[in-house]
């Protein structure tokens, strides 16, 4: 875009528009991962920064954007003899979802590499990014494959390319920005970890302020030159601070006093690791910069605290995001030095505001920082005679209003899966064929060649070596002879869970356990990299709790909030679910589904209620769906009927007490299952 939106012009969001202007500061600090809905100013900010960048120098030809006045010396292009250079605008290279990893690292000629020894190498856009902003819309939905790519170039500053023997190397030093809507389904802890910073985004609750957004956006969309214009003045003294900023960095001392409650901090709130003590470091001396300053003060540590650990101390998707400042405050003070005077404090407790600290008092982005209006959450009322975890829900038809009942402690669960070979999304559930994993054989390519399976390439060219006149030691191959590895990994599944909330399961402390049973397998699910879906059924029918989605922290809020009593619509809840899969199979065909019912087995609701589960359920089974039965019945009489159920689904089932990974009578059972063929109640 000629024009990009200014980013002195954002309204408010100035946890945002500090972590990016930090970054600009100080690259080292490690990229910044935006969390929030949509609507929230995220890519706008991240685009208006680029135009905020000062320009580069690079040397003239060079595809991997060289410094002149200090190349690198393994440049693919290099080495460069002629180091006249010109200047360029740094550049913003945006990672779309859908890339391949060629795409992503670049591509290795494999056929001229074998052929002829050249290194014919295409740069991917880790290499367009050098030296300027990588962005990573919905980083989320990225495979995992190509997020560990990016962050091990991030960290390292190089991308590494290796093709059977044959490796190119170049660097890739880049301000690493990702966006995601937590809905969407999170990253996995160990990739969280990799990004610097992270802000939460939400929309403005103040309707000035969103009056405010509104109108310069329509003014920008009417005429963008003079919307532009107008904040020039803005965008160049900001631009200046970046520079003045850059320049003052390496004078900023951090002193052993800031280090120590930067050390008790991270110890304080227990996050895993060292990075979070460098990241804090980092962010803390690029505050005192950004400030103006040669020291760091206890309010940088403070500030670097809030923007550096919050999505590092989530153990789960379950875990409240946000850090809790009064914990916060105190460890400050605790180490804090006690002959220095404290920073005016706000009234309030808060400390500065998110704009970051200058001058003026203001934001960083040239917009006075506003307040961002009341939470949204839970009501902030509850009734008096609420037990502890019990949230109210409204009666059900014809009945009085009931109470849910909270989800027992989650655990580690035995591991389900799809049986047959997939090839679905990359996961970690069931087998499939991948890009990434074990070789299992080879094919003929269709379309570009990108894993070589070099011993079935040479069996296929040898027969022809006669035929092709080769000469000396060498092997001639041709485009014909190459084949393409075959790999075998793991895929993720669609898991939706069925779950009975009737009358027959609604003993309290049964239906506690219930649902953290289903809590634990959600949180296998978030692990192994599934989408969930949630059908409930009760009463006098079933419904859809949750559509399927990668987001398990919303299925944990349904699941919480759900209420139980009534008769039991077993029929109802599998043809639910049925059609739940049959809309899912035409959206995403490649992803193979899983569904696990939670219930005791019996059918007491509608007409012919018996006989219409065994329908429903001859249903699934006729599709071949993979299906396990989690037993909830109890008491000393059992009548077995959740292992009839699962054998009419073609399914497999496990008591509450077997879903336990490390449950005796499931290891019992295991060690059974080897020596003959009564494994129903073993996990599929």
């Amino acid at each position: 875009m000629s024009n990009p939106y200014p980013f002195s012009a954002v309204v408010g969001q100035d946890d945002l528009r500090l972590a990016l202007l930090l970054n600009a500061v100080s690259p080292a600090v490690g990229g910044v991962l935006v969390r929030g809905e949509k609507g929230t100013a995220k890519s706008t900010a991240v685009r208006a920064l680029s135009a905020l960048m000062p320009d580069v120098p690079v040397v003239a030809g060079c595809r991997f954007s060289c410094d002149p006045a200090a190349p690198d010396p393994q440049c693919p292009d290099g080495p460069h003899a002629d180091l006249d250079g010109a200047r360029r605008a740094a550049r913003m290279v945006e990672l779309p979802v859908g890339a391949s990893e060629d795409r992503l690292v670049g591509a290795l000629d494999i056929e001229r590499a074998l052929a002829e020894g050249v290194k014919a190498f295409e740069p991917g856009l880790l290499a367009d990014a050098h030296r300027g902003i990588l962005y990573v819309d919905e980083v989320n939905l990225l495979h995992d494959h190509l997020v560990d790519l990016l962050l091990d170039a991030a960290a390292m500053g190089a991308s590494y390319v290796e093709r059977e023997g044959v490796s190119v190397r170049h660097a890739a030093r880049f301000l690493l920005v990702g966006t995601m809507n937590p809905e969407e389904g999170e990253l996995r802890p160990q990739l969280l970890d990799r990004f610097g910073l992270t802000v939460e985004v939400a929309a403005s609750r103040e309707p000035e302020q969103r009056v405010e957004v509104v109108r310069r956006r329509l003014a920008y969309d009417d005429e963008p030159e003079g919307f532009v214009a107008r904040w020039a003045g803005e965008e160049a003294e900001l631009r200046a601070r970046i520079v003045a900023a850059r320049a003052l960095l390496p004078r900023v001392a951090l002193g052993d006093r800031a280090l120590t409650q930067i050390a008790a901090t991270c110890a304080a709130f227990e996050v895993d690791g060292m990075r979070a003590d460098i990241v804090m470091a980092r962010t803390a001396t690029a505050l005192a910069a950004w400030a103006g300053r040669t020291e760091v003060l206890a309010e940088d540590v403070r500030q670097a605290a809030l923007l550096a650990l919050p999505h590092r101390r989530r153990r789960n998707p379950f875990d409240a995001p946000g850090l809790d400042e009064d914990k916060l405050d105190e460890t400050l003070d605790e180490f804090g030095p006690d002959d220095e005077p404290e920073p005016d404090p706000e009234p309030d407790g808060d400390g500065p505001d998110g704009g970051g600290p200058g001058p003026d008092g203001g934001g960083g982005g040239g917009v006075p920082p506003q307040d961002s209006g009341p939470e949204s959450g839970l009501p902030q009322d509850a009734p008096d005679d609420s037990e502890p975890g019990d949230a109210q829900v409204p009666a059900a038809a014809g009945g009085r209003e009931q109470r849910a009942v909270s989800a027992g402690e989650p655990f580690r669960t035995k591991v389900l899966s799809v049986p047959g070979l997939g090839d679905g999304a990359a996961g970690r559930r069931s087998r499939a064929r991948t890009e990434h994993g074990r070789t299992t054989g080879s094919t003929r390519p269709r379309g570009a060649l990108t894993k070589l399976h070099l011993a079935a390439t040479v069996q296929a060219a040898a027969p022809h070596q006669r035929a092709r006149g080769r000469s000396g030691r060498g092997l001639v191959v041709r485009r014909d002879d190459l084949r393409q590895a075959t790999r075998e990994g793991r895929e993720g599944n669609l898991v939706l869970f069925v779950v009975d909330a009737s009358g027959s399961m609604a003993a309290r402390q049964r239906m506690g356990a219930v649902k953290g049973a289903v809590l634990s397998l959600l949180l296998d699910a978030y692990q192994r990299r599934d989408k969930v879906g949630l059908v409930t059924f009760r009463g006098t029918g079933a419904e859809v709790a949750l559509p399927p989605t990668s987001s398990v922290d919303a299925a944990a809020a349904r699941l919480e909030s759900l209420p139980t009593g009534g008769r039991t619509p077993l029929a109802a809840g599998l043809l639910k679910a049925h059609e739940v899969l049959r809309v899912e199979r035409l959206r995403d065909p490649a992803r193979r589904p899983l569904m696990v019912v939670v219930t005791d087995g019996r059918a007491t609701g509608g007409p012919e209620p018996v006989r219409l589960a065994e329908r429903a359920a001859g249903l699934h089974a006729a599709e071949g769906t993979a299906a396990v039965v989690v037993d909830c019945e109890s008491g000393m009489v059992r009548l077995g009927l959740a292992g009839q159920l699962a054998t009419r689904l073609g399914g497999t089932a496990v008591t509450l007490d077997e879903l336990r990974a490390d449950s005796i009578a499931g290891l019992v059972k295991d060690v059974r299952g080897q020596g003959s063929n009564h494994s129903s109640g073993r996990a599929a």
